[in-house]
């Protein structure tokens, strides 16, 4: 196999744009009220640089604490698992996934590594390193929002699909069980999935984690409205915002908004979009959701997914929890597994097993 073959970038989700449905997104959450705008807007060169940033503040403890549960459950669910590809949703620049694919290839089993993430530059970098790193490995990276339509290529033996970071968390409670039932739908028997999720705590941590002295995440939370003026000829003044971080009991979660110092306009150009602010007003960014074990099991089984294995840290700030589809598919554990995940849409009269025979020789199967 030659090296362009075995290490691509498979395209983008939506077209070529980074941002495809930027001015839809903005319209819409810049003209209802109260005021919002999509946390992965965050998420452009420079946002995600401040991100990584963000990883390594001494407040920010959900990277170094994912990563210590990870160092020591690495082994023990590959060797459960036994996968051949890895499949990853917003790695970022993978530095916690060097543990899976280790794990996976020191048994002799790592095929494949398909990350899927908004930001080419990190994919690219992904690319390079893991290129290097594992000289047998097939990395097909895939530009794109996991809550949009995206296709993963067939393939063969086992899948362990991760979800790392806490970043379920920015969904809301019916955005999660979307997206749940949609990985549900990626499994087939043998197959599982590993999902992080920051965990209920104490208020002043939880908060501090959002609010680091040293500016940073006030930084990136401002970075959302450069992306704007960048892509859609917008002319926010950063500096007429203020970055705000807080606990909302209610909603068990974190929210983060950008506040408006100052009564303006903003104009928008290529939506030719008037916004009026006042001052005080503000437009949230982001919710950061902060679960329990219940919280995780329950949500997990209305997406058909059963939980298999949780682990935390010893303080109990992070959770793991890994999971299979509920009940195994048991009738289908003989057949192969890319054969097994079209289990759903036989059982819904929805394609004779000719005809997903025929899609499996001629084209890559629908995730979403």
């Amino acid at each position: 196999m030659t090296a362009g073959k075995r290490i691509q970038i498979l395209g983008r989700s939506g077209g070529v744009s980074p941002f495809p449905r930027l001015a839809e997104d903005v319209r819409k959450g810049l003209t209802k009220e109260p005021k919002e705008l999509p946390p992965k807007y965050f998420y452009d060169a420079r946002g995600s640089k401040l991100f990584e940033e963000i990883c390594e503040l001494p407040e920010y403890y959900p990277t170094r604490t994912e990563r210590s549960i990870l160092t020591r459950i690495a082994d023990p669910i590959v060797e459960e698992c036994q996968p051949r590809t890895l499949i990853e949703f917003g790695p970022g620049n993978a530095n916690k996934t060097r543990l899976l694919l280790d794990a996976i290839a020191k048994r002799g089993l790592l095929r494949r590594y398909v990350p899927i993430d908004l930001s080419e530059d990190f994919l690219r970098e992904i690319l390079t390193i893991f290129g290097s790193a594992y000289p047998n490995l097939s990395i097909h990276g895939l530009i794109g929002d996991f809550q949009q339509p995206v296709e993963i290529p067939p393939d063969e033996g086992r899948r362990l699909v991760v979800f790392l970071g806490g970043t379920i968390g920015n969904l809301t409670p019916g955005e999660a069980d979307v997206f749940l039932r949609s990985v549900a739908r990626m499994l087939g028997p043998g197959d599982r999935f590993l999902l992080g999720t920051d965990l209920v705590k104490d208020v002043r941590q939880l908060e501090r984690a959002y609010n680091d002295s040293a500016g940073v995440t006030a930084a990136f939370n401002l970075n959302i409205l450069s992306v704007i003026n960048q892509n859609l000829g917008a002319d926010f003044d950063l500096d007429r915002f203020e970055h705000l971080a807080f606990y909302n009991h209610e909603e068990s979660r974190i929210e983060m908004h950008l506040v408006a110092r100052h009564a303006h306009l903003v104009r928008i150009k290529d939506i030719d979009l008037i916004v009026s602010l006042e001052k005080g007003e503000s437009v949230r960014t982001e919710i950061s959701c902060k679960y329990t074990r219940s919280m995780v099991e329950a949500m997990l089984k209305r997406a058909g997914l059963r939980l298999c294995r949780w682990e935390t840290d010893e303080k109990g700030l992070f959770g793991l929890s890994f999971s299979t589809l509920e009940g195994g598919h048991a009738p289908f554990s003989n057949i192969p597994p890319e054969l097994a995940r079209a289990k759903p849409a036989l059982e819904q009269g929805q394609a004779s097993a000719k005809d997903l025979l025929r899609g499996f020789q001629q084209s890559p199967w629908p995730v979403f």
